[in-house]
Order: structure tokens, then sequence, then C-alpha cells
């Protein structure tokens, strides 16, 4: 018994020491994705759907996630916490926030973005009203055109050698997906590195019935970073929803696509080093 007393404390140090370890390395980097989720059915399905998908991801791949619609938590202060933002859907629109979110950025943060969050249109809704963004950080500048309905595109892997895309098949067909062109050509920014594009035997691309959103050639980047930062765009993140029939039901999901996921996991561990 008093041999067993002797042996407790170091018992007990060395379960605080696994207890640890296993906690550093479930916690290897902290995520924190934004969302707005209150305008378009086929944006709001893909925020629960990437809420659902990411939080297994991080369980497996040993990160954790946190998402929050309080935009306001966009601040220094709550920042310290995470090593990766996440904009789901939209962007911030305070000034107080878009500050925040650039001195991050240039203080070495990382982030991921989807679809909606590269939008910028003046006029409209969300107007080009922050030139850091959209111009430099983004490079893409405004909002162009867009492809409907959503369709499945085949995606060529432009850097092979990328952490994010290394391993990926030198094409891949997507999950079904409202496709952005911009108002800037990419190709001529030295600052981007454009690591997926959709492949030329995808046209035509899209169902119509407005002829302009049906695509029949051209260059358009789907995926790609700022050299500058640590930082990618995706351009996925609209499900196709029946709006025609007026039944608002979801008929196709962006995480059931396998090759999809590795490009997103892939590219969330190469943001979430610390030394990239």
């Amino acid at each position: 018994m008093t041999a067993i007393k002797r042996s407790l404390p170091f018992l007990l140090l060395l379960s605080f020491t696994c207890l640890s370890v296993f906690s550093q390395k479930e916690s290897a980097f902290n995520v924190i994705a934004f969302y707005t989720a209150k305008a378009d059915q086929a944006h709001i399905s893909f925020v629960h759907e990437a809420n659902r998908w990411f939080p297994e991801a991080a369980g497996k791949y040993g990160f954790s996630y946190d998402s929050t619609a309080n935009w306001d938590n966009l601040n220094d202060s709550f920042l310290k916490k995470y090593q990766v933002i996440l904009f789901l859907d939209t962007r911030p629109e305070k000034p107080a926030q878009r500050e925040a979110f650039q001195r991050y950025m240039e203080k070495g943060g990382a982030w991921m973005g989807f679809h909606f969050a590269g939008f910028a249109l003046t006029p409209s809704g969300v107007q080009q009203n922050w030139d850091w963004y959209h111009n430099h950080f983004l490079g893409s500048g405004q909002y162009k055109g867009n492809t409907w309905r959503p369709t499945s595109a085949v995606l060529k892997i432009e850097q092979p050698s990328h952490p994010a895309t290394k391993g990926l098949p030198a094409t891949f067909r997507s999950a079904p997906n409202e496709w952005y062109s911009w108002e800037k050509d990419l190709r001529k920014n030295d600052s981007i590195q454009i690591l997926l594009s959709i492949d030329p035997s995808s046209f035509p691309l899209g169902t119509g019935p407005k002829q302009h959103e049906i695509w029949h050639s051209g260059y358009y980047p789907v995926v790609w970073t700022n050299k500058y930062y640590r930082m990618i765009y995706v351009n996925m993140g609209h499900n196709d929803i029946d709006y025609e029939g007026g039944t608002n039901k979801e008929l196709s999901f962006h995480f059931t696509n396998e090759t999809q996921n590795k490009l997103i996991t892939d590219a969330l561990l190469w943001l979430g080093k610390k030394n990239k």
C-alpha cells in the first residue's frame, strides 16, 4: 500500500503529461469560421453543410473548429485564439471589422474564403467598397458574371506541387456549383498563384435558360492564393436548390465530393502550419 501511495504522484503527473500531449495533438491549430447565412438558400445550405463537415474533419485531422455569425467577433482580442479564419459565405462590412481582418492577415494570420466571400459588384447590395480586400488581397476585383444552373465542372490543377493540390489528379469533376468570373485577369497579377481553373472539357458550362450564363470558352480560375499572404480563395460554395419548382429543396451538396474534400482539407492543413 505504501509503495502504491508513493507512486501515485508520479502516475498522476504521467497521466497529466499524456493528456497535455494528447490535447496539443488534438488542437494543432484553431479555426474560426464566420458566416451570415441569411440570404440565398443555396449559400445558406452550403453554410449549414460546412458547419457539419468541418467539425468532423477537425476530429480526424487534429485541429479545432469554431463558427460564429457574429461578425463583431472579428477583432484583435477574439482573433488571438485562432490561427485560421474562414469566410463561409460573406465578408465583413463594418470598418472596424475590416481593419481587424487586415491587421490579422498582415501579421501572418491565415484565411480561406468560399464563393460569395469574394463577391462584390457596384451597384448591388454588396458593393465594391473595399479596395484592399478585392483588388490587393484577392486580386480579382469585382464580380463579372456567373454560370447558371449550378453544374459540376472538370477542374484542372495549375500548380501540382503546391501543398493544397499535391496528390490530386490532374483533372477531376467538382460538386455542382455556380461559377464566377471576375473583372481582373488573375494571370496578369504577379502576386497571385492560380491553383485550379476550369478545364476546357467542361464547356458548355451551365444550362441556362439565359444564354450569357452558359460559358462556351474562356479561362476561369476557381482556386488561388496570394503569395504575400497565407490565404486561399475557393470559388466553390453554392449548392443547387429547387428554385424553379418552388420547393427550395436541396438538390446537391459540396462535401459529398471526396476529391474536392481532399483539396479543402489539404489547403486548410497547409494554412494551419505555423511555418508555411
